[in-house]
């Protein structure tokens, strides 16, 4: 009999599978069911410091000529308070109706606002916190060193407000990715989310419009997670590492694993088939270990991470190489 239990940002976990903040973990009686369906922990859905910041736009711009400073004042810290009360609200709701890991998740943009939050969150009850970070860089005289410094002090900010675990969910836009993620660990980061999957836009050519491009990852975008978890594992084998992105079956949560993810994050698939998706991909998962031998996680997690292999380049290539046969 295998056992799967693993630990992530100091939290004893059934499984290494976390369902990621989305709209499958924004109310009680979804998250529920996700535990039922053998999900060992979720974060739930990100408090957005932009959204908040739109509807008060929105709310302010439907009649400015007519709006003192003191109603702007009022509409800002109702539409926040109110944001965050629901959020709140909903961990102290989820800790008493399950008993895996909450995990909050803020996305934040500055430093200025969230760190009360984070503190909020820690006295609501959630077992950790998940920074989700990604600033999109349109001012071309604004330094790379200059972005990657906000995500540094948004993390230690955040860290001095609250005891829990904080993580960060990141992108891979980095000119150095290794780098930025040991930045974030001497910062206090108990563990790092690769990737987090952003909104992209595209075209509609029928209507001449900007439209948003698919949702949902595919089995496919793994591959780039992969790499990046093995190679992170690598150089920094004492950070914990939770695998996003392209996760659709038992087959690529042992990939992530073997390449050194302590726990992976699941999404798209959940939304595509449903919470029941998450017992085949344990049962699956479970069959790999019986096949191999493994009794538990630790026995083969990082097995193949860059450090180990043989032929590390199998990571650092990226270019196809194609071979000639002989023939003339």
């Amino acid at each position: 009999m295998v056992n799967l239990e693993t630990t992530y940002m100091g939290l004893r976990l059934k499984n290494p599978i976390v369902v990621a903040s989305s709209g499958l973990t924004n109310s009680v009686e979804k998250i529920k069911a996700l535990e039922e369906a053998g999900a060992a922990a979720v974060v739930i859905k990100s408090l957005f410091e932009e959204q908040i910041n739109s509807e008060v736009s929105h709310l302010i711009n439907k009649d400015p000529q007519n709006l003192y400073p003191e109603a702007e004042d009022y509409i800002w810290n109702y539409t926040r308070n109110n944001s965050i009360t629901a959020h709140l609200e909903l961990v102290k709701k989820a800790k008493k109706a399950v008993s895996i890991p909450i995990i909050a998740s803020i996305n934040c943009i500055t430093s200025k606002e969230w760190t009360s939050f984070a503190h909020d969150f820690e006295k609501a009850g959630a077992d950790a916190l998940e920074l989700n970070l990604f600033v999109v860089p349109t001012d071309r005289k604004q330094s790379g060193a200059d972005i990657e410094q906000l995500y540094v002090d948004v993390l230690a900010k955040v860290k001095k407000e609250v005891s829990i675990p904080v993580g960060v969910k990141i992108g891979f836009y980095f000119s150095n990715l290794i780098n930025m993620i040991e930045k974030l660990m001497a910062n206090g980061a108990a563990s790092v989310t690769m990737f987090n999957r952003f909104y992209e836009p595209d075209i509609n050519l029928d209507k001449l419009e900007l439209s948003s491009s698919e949702v949902f990852s595919s089995p496919a975008e793994m591959s780039r997670t992969l790499r990046w978890v093995g190679l992170v594992n690598s150089a920094l084998p004492k950070l914990e590492i939770a695998a996003s992105t392209g996760i659709h079956d038992g087959a690529a949560v042992a990939k992530q694993l073997l390449a050194g993810a302590r726990v992976t994050q699941l999404c798209s698939v959940v939304y595509i088939e449903g919470a029941q998706v998450l017992n085949g991909i344990l049962a699956d998962l479970e069959a790999f270990m019986e096949k191999w031998n493994f009794e538990t996680i630790d026995a083969f997690r990082g097995r193949l991470s860059y450090a180990k292999l043989n032929d590390p380049m199998l990571y650092e290539r990226a270019q196809f190489m194609k071979y000639f046969s002989s023939k003339n």
